[in-house]
């Protein structure tokens, strides 16, 4: 089963793939959002937006958990791990970097992933197949960063480094996450944002003059409903779903898939043009993940094996 880091269904690979829509489209989003939100703001309004839909969904519905101090607990550790900590850092770094950019050093969240489960699981070993497809899907990222991406890395250092911090918390989220593997996919992601606008209201409020609201431009509010209700809200749904059958391991992967989906939905929304690079990476980001998986290099060996 996929679920103890095997190989992943059809039907997984394709909500993978939608997540990574998803997900790559909040790098679009947040750099839209940030032309009149400071980034704490933006990053309360996604997770505060998300959070009320989805109890609302959760309410209509009548879906209900057995919620204990000791349960919320888990959802205000996973909340600050997958929510708070690395969308603060992100959201911030694109105050300085391309949301392209951060999509593509976002892709480094497998490989802590990977010597993470490695060393702190018995279920989710790594083995060669694995780190030979990451190794090929992050040579694509390295091909899509571009010989003038390359060169420019060390400039903005800071928040470039804030990005790669903010994918050790995702990789720590995605283990941690094993522990409300059985809560309800909705269940789950409504109670880790509420959880998590639980933690970043106080701070933002605290800390942040109001952001003069009536004054944002209806694109703005578009941009941001857009984060909270599609790459926060639903997203997160589909996380969890994926999470429960597939593993958190292979869940990950879609962090290589995100590069591919931000570059394209930044030419389409932002009028980003698509280079031979990007081209070139996004086919050997999806070659690695053919590898990881397995099945297409399944005929290649059996005709070699004879």
């Amino acid at each position: 089963m996929a679920g103890q880091g095997g190989r992943m269904t059809l039907r997984e690979w394709s909500l993978l793939g939608l997540l990574a829509v998803l997900w790559g489209g909040s790098f679009v989003f947040a750099e839209i959002g940030l032309r009149e939100l400071a980034p704490p703001w933006l990053v309360l309004s996604r997770l505060a937006f998300a959070a009320l839909a989805l109890q609302l969904v959760m309410r209509l519905a009548g879906t209900t958990i057995a919620m204990s101090p000791a349960l919320f607990g888990r959802f205000l550790v996973m909340g600050c791990l997958n929510n708070v900590v690395p969308f603060s850092l992100i959201v911030w770094s694109q105050t300085a970097i391309e949301g392209s950019l951060a999509a593509i050093l976002n892709a480094t969240t497998p490989f802590w992933m990977v010597l993470l489960a490695h060393f702190l699981t018995a279920d989710e070993r790594a083995t060669p197949q694995k780190f030979t497809g990451i190794a090929i899907g992050w040579g694509g990222v390295v091909v899509m960063l571009g010989p003038g991406l390359l060169a420019g890395l060390g400039q903005d250092l800071l928040p470039q480094l804030a990005v790669i911090l903010a994918t050790l918390f995702y990789a720590f989220s995605g283990l941690y996450a094993r522990r409300l593997r059985d809560v309800p996919p909705v269940a789950g992601a409504a109670w880790q944002l509420t959880a998590s606008t639980t933690v970043m209201a106080p701070l933002v409020l605290l800390t942040q003059p109001f952001p003069a609201l009536q004054t944002l431009a209806p694109l703005t509010w578009a941009a941001v409903l857009a984060l909270a209700l599609a790459s926060t809200a639903f997203a997160y749904v589909l996380f969890f779903r994926i999470l429960r059958t597939a593993g958190p391991t292979n869940l990950m992967l879609v962090t290589l898939l995100i590069p591919v989906t931000a570059v394209i939905l930044g030419g389409l929304v932002l009028g980003e043009r698509l280079s031979g690079e990007q081209v070139l990476g996004m086919a050997l980001i999806l070659a690695g993940l053919a590898v990881i998986d397995g099945r297409v290099l399944r005929p290649i060996g059996a005709l070699l094996g004879r």
